[in-house]
């Protein structure tokens, strides 16, 4: 069966989920309709429908035009396992003591290492993208230095698989969250089939709005691998829940944009402590000032 896809742009965040949330309701209904950031610090955001059979051309000018978004390109995918591709394509990451890996490469998994089983279908936040091999390498340089997490929490948590290389290490329970709710049952997926349940809790939250994340504050080390806009807007909350002297390992992270963030973040007491560039993105450790 083929599949058609119906992309657009436009400006702010607001617009695009409403345009989003109007895609739901064409006929025929699309099988699936994706909200994202265009990464460069524009302002666009893409918003985009994938269907089983041709969309309506008409209804989706009608909503460029109502929603101030550039006319709608309208394409046919050819038939593609895209499961099996992802397997193809994804092979094992290592990152210092941690081995990212799918089960298709069970047998590569080598032995003294710390390994994160990450399923082809959920793919997001494997370990190939520069933000999470960042986190990893942050993570690793961290523990190899003497550091251990007493409180651990993985804020916009994806797959989880940060959350659970700290309980790969550590003996504490570390806790995860994501504001996207398919997001955390992925995340409690991974943490299942990694033997993680228990050592790692999932939860649905907005930054640092749930009780249990409340009641487990301070916390030694915080990841949060997201955006550079929500990061900043983290910044007052994160110097609230993170303890003296405590880390904060932070991605999603544009190498232009990391001085700003750098920056922002001081302004609450969280100085640099190392950073590292991989690609085009850019990974900070960063350090809670003791405030004795």
């Amino acid at each position: 069966m083929p599949t058609f896809t119906a992309l657009t742009t436009l400006m702010g965040r607001d617009a695009a989920y409403k345009l989003g949330e109007a895609m739901e309701d064409l006929t025929p209904e699309p099988t699936g309709v994706g909200v994202f950031e265009v990464e460069d610090g524009s302002g666009l955001w893409e918003v985009g429908g994938y269907f089983e059979e041709s969309p309506d051309a008409t209804a989706l000018a009608v909503l460029a035009v109502a929603m101030e978004a550039k006319e709608f390109v309208i394409s046919e995918l050819p038939e593609t396992d895209w499961v099996a591709h992802v397997r193809r394509e994804l092979a094992p990451v290592e990152a210092g003591r941690f081995f990212v890996y799918g089960s298709h490469d069970a047998d590569k998994v080598p032995e003294n290492c710390e390994p994160l089983l990450i399923e082809a279908a959920m793919a997001f936040g494997t370990g190939h993208h520069g933000t999470t091999l960042g986190c990893l390498n942050a993570l690793d340089r961290l523990a190899n230095d003497g550091f251990v997490g007493r409180k651990v929490v993985d804020i916009g948590c994806g797959t989880a698989v940060l959350a659970m290389a700290a309980a790969r290490i550590w003996e504490d329970q570390v806790l995860a969250s994501d504001i996207d709710e398919v997001a955390v049952d992925v995340a409690e997926a991974n943490v299942k089939a990694n033997g993680l349940d228990g050592r790692v809790a999932c939860v649905e939250a907005a930054g640092f709005d749930h009780p249990t994340l409340a009641g487990a504050a301070p916390f030694d080390l915080v990841f949060a691998n997201i955006l550079k806009g929500p990061l900043i807007a983290l910044a007052p909350d994160m110097a609230g829940v993170m303890a003296p002297e405590g880390y904060a390992i932070l991605s999603g992270i544009l190498n232009e944009q990391a001085d700003e963030v750098i920056a922002v973040y001081a302004r609450s007491g969280i100085n640099l402590h190392h950073r590292e560039s991989i690609g085009d993105w850019t990974t900070i450790v960063l350090r809670k000032m003791n405030a004795n």
